[in-house]
């Protein structure tokens, strides 16, 4: 993985500890908004990771595949761009 993996490890466990609030949110019967708004927070802060990630991704492996003298590994990356693209937009 190419993105700072310190970031992506303090992003990923404080998702982690909303995720396990949200639990104990829910085993209290806390109110529903109150619980609705922290998983948008935890879906923003998973978003913004995976956007990192995807960044760093486009800016090693797929411009590395790009500059290479093998069209083949190019396309490939494209192709995996294009899949994440596809899931994104649904």
């Amino acid at each position: 993985m190419k993105a700072d993996h310190d970031s992506t490890l303090r992003m990923l466990k404080t998702a982690r500890g909303q995720i396990e609030g949200l639990i104990r949110m829910v085993e209290d019967d806390r109110y529903c908004i109150d619980i609705s708004n922290q998983l948008l927070a935890t879906q923003a802060l998973l978003k913004r990771i995976n956007r990192d990630v995807l960044h760093a991704h486009m800016e090693s492996c797929v411009l590395g595949a790009l500059e290479s003298d093998n069209p083949k590994a190019a396309k490939e990356k494209i192709d995996e761009i294009m899949t994440i693209v596809d899931k994104l937009s649904k």
